[in-house]
């Protein structure tokens, strides 16, 4: 079968043919029919050289698929069924870790499996696995987003996105900072309350909660968005390191969070079904994901890539 590789730093990722997998004991395999590209792909090629166990190692973390092979003991679940995989469960990080989906099928455990709700597009399923889960997790579980808050959103992406129509539903008056003017239509469409290009101008608004998904220069803006008792919620990894001035966060909270449940994720495939949350996204073939990649890299995507294949 055929798979987008990482094969080493300063390397881009590569197409290989590589032995179809096997499912071991509470495993299934998946034929993977669609699977998101994220900035995270990329920060694993800048950095997890020297983590991963092996090399080459099949990306993406953002997978969704018909299940065509059940493991020794798998119960509940049947060949055919629509699944989509979560990235923080049992197995290591998809990936980086273990191998990921980008590539014709994908061994998951069956703990990590999300039930696709019938009639809900698998682009959508996929991308509700990474971006849809980890951006809710952030907004509503880890930062508690409810009626009557004043939220801020720093980075309108492929998360931010997600996380600010789930504040919006429950309540928050929902602020975005997004240097991308042409994506302020689609965040008022959200119901966002006020679009800024920098979170530099929410200096001393007192907001309840601020989650950054962007991680650049913005963590130090987002704590001086925020009251006494406020919260940042820091999910972008646009920068390996950063620099905050001590006493700004005393009183405060800064707290981070990565990915979430398969609850999330289920969660969040209702709320895409019922439309209640509607994403941009462009569908790409399997054979684009070098291409989606560098345009990720290049900061030319709106919204989420989603990679279409084994249809």
């Amino acid at each position: 079968m055929k798979a987008w590789q990482f094969e080493g730093e300063g390397k881009p990722i590569s197409l290989n043919e590589i032995p179809e997998p096997r499912p071991g004991p509470g495993e299934v395999v998946i034929d993977v029919k669609a699977a998101g590209l994220c900035h995270s792909d990329l920060m694993y090629m800048e950095i997890g050289a020297g983590t991963m166990p092996f090399l080459p190692m099949t990306q993406g973390h953002e997978n969704a698929g018909a299940i065509s092979a059940l493991g020794e003991g798998v119960s509940g679940w049947a060949i055919g069924d629509v699944v989509g995989v979560c990235s923080s469960g049992v197995r290591p990080p998809l990936g980086m870790f273990t191998p990921g989906g980008f590539a014709d099928k994908l061994v998951a455990d069956v703990p990590d499996l999300a039930r696709v709700p019938a009639g809900l597009d698998l682009s959508l399923a996929a991308l509700a696995t990474d971006a849809g889960m980890t951006s809710y997790h952030a907004m509503i579980m880890a930062g508690g987003a409810s009626t009557g808050m004043k939220v801020g959103v720093i980075g309108y992406g492929g998360l931010g996105q997600i996380g600010t129509r789930a504040a919006v539903l429950k309540g928050a008056a929902v602020h975005i900072a997004e240097p991308k003017h042409e994506v302020w239509e689609l965040a008022k469409a959200a119901g966002v309350a006020a679009c800024v290009a920098d979170a530099d101008e929410w200096a001393g608004q007192n907001f309840d909660l601020v989650v950054d998904y962007a991680g650049f220069d913005t963590t130090q803006k987002a704590i001086n968005a925020i009251r006494r008792g406020g919260t940042v919620v820091q999910v972008g990894l646009g920068k390996p390191t950063f620099t905050i001035l001590s006493h700004t966060i005393l009183g405060r909270t800064l707290i981070g969070s990565l990915g979430g449940t398969v609850a999330d994720i289920e969660e969040v495939f209702d709320l895409l079904l019922a439309k209640e949350i509607e994403p941009a996204y462009t569908e790409i073939s399997f054979e684009a994901i070098g291409t989606g990649l560098e345009l990720l890299k290049n900061n030319q995507v709106t919204g989420r890539l989603v990679a279409r294949f084994g249809d």
